[in-house]
């Protein structure tokens, strides 16, 4: 039983770790630290890559001088092939997303693009039915406009807006909403209807589909890379759950 380190009075035993990792939360990042850490094994990077990669992260930390980073290196306990290795980490990661997703993103995309279109719409809701009525036959006969009734009239937060949300993914407004703008026309205006314990009043106004530029790449490939992850963790959580069973 090996005796790793002593924190005041506490003498941490090796046996200890694992309990202590998940007693305090720390199991989940030092399962994605050496998942991550498998992952790029074999990714390299050029010599100026690692010497940008250095630069950059020691202007992050404000170091700008060789004295300065001597002294950072001895309070961090750290050698300075450490700290190029925890730099060019990132570039390696990225390297290995790259690798690893990028030819999957357009099939991924075309499978995510109804929760990636976006939509600017606007939504007045209330609780009394003869209001809702009588907010819709002025919008529509064109009395008031849909900014200034959702100002007077509506019940959420939407009112400080003129009832305008968005853009937002169409994932992300409730269910029963998403679906009616789905199937809207920029400016087609519905009819109040139940939504839990309001009526709501909506417009679509706008309808952005969703595009496989560079940053949506960019995002998909990030995605990509979280599933995998998480993947990759419950493989291990199973394998020790399993080994733990037999023993």
């Amino acid at each position: 039983m090996a005796e790793l380190f002593q924190i005041g009075n506490k003498i941490i035993q090796d046996h200890e770790i694992p309990a202590l990792l998940i007693r305090y939360q720390l199991m989940p990042q030092l399962l994605r630290g050496i998942i991550i850490d498998q992952a790029i094994a074999n990714i390299t990077c050029s010599e100026e890559e690692t010497q940008a990669a250095l630069e950059k992260f020691f202007a992050s930390q404000q170091i700008s001088t060789p004295q300065a980073r001597d002294a950072w290196l001895q309070s961090q306990n750290m050698t300075l092939e450490q700290i190029k290795e925890l730099a060019v980490q990132p570039l390696r990661l990225e390297k290995f997303k790259t690798a690893a997703f990028n030819s999957k993103v357009e099939t991924y995309f075309f499978s995510r693009k109804t929760h990636l279109d976006q939509v600017v719409y606007s939504l007045i809701r209330t609780q009394d039915p003869g209001l809702a009525q009588e907010i819709y036959f002025r919008i529509q006969e064109g009395e008031q406009t849909f900014p200034e009734l959702a100002r007077e009239y509506s019940q959420g937060p939407e009112a400080r807006t003129g009832g305008l949300l968005g853009p937002v993914p169409l994932s992300q407004p409730h269910p029963a909403i998403a679906k009616l703008l789905s199937v809207s026309q920029p400016g087609q205006l519905w009819t109040p209807r139940p939504l839990a314990e309001w009526l709501v009043i909506i417009r679509l106004e706008k309808f952005i589909p969703a595009r496989l530029d560079d940053s949506m790449r960019r995002q998909l490939i990030d995605e990509l890379f979280e599933n995998w992850i998480k993947e990759q963790t419950q493989q291990v959580k199973l394998r020790t759950a399993a080994v733990t069973a037999a023993t």
